[in-house]
């Protein structure tokens, strides 16, 4: 079975970002995204409809950033797999495993 090698690399700039983003906690992005929702209902509250949505979208990116920064937490930036990959993308497994 072929092996496929993971010969990619992260540039310089995701490199400092995710060497940034990494120091914060995770549930930083879930705290930001919980605060736009409840800034978003006080503003449609107000009778500021335009602002309640413009802030009420921010949720999604943050879940998102939070996402990326729990990956790349678990992950590790640019990080090489001692394991070989199949070709499907999966961790060859021994049978005595």
């Amino acid at each position: 079975m072929a092996i496929l090698k993971n010969d990619h690399s992260e540039g310089p700039v995701a490199r400092a970002i995710e060497s940034q983003t990494s120091k914060l906690p995770s549930d930083l992005f879930l705290w930001a995204a919980l605060g736009s929702m409840a800034v978003s209902a006080t503003f449609k509250i107000m009778g500021k409809g335009h602002t309640a949505l413009f802030v009420g979208q921010w949720a999604p990116s943050f879940l998102i950033l939070g996402l990326y920064n729990k990956l790349v937490k678990v992950e590790g930036h640019d990080q090489q797999d001692p394991h070989p990959v199949s070709r499907y993308g999966e961790p060859e497994k021994d049978f005595l495993s």
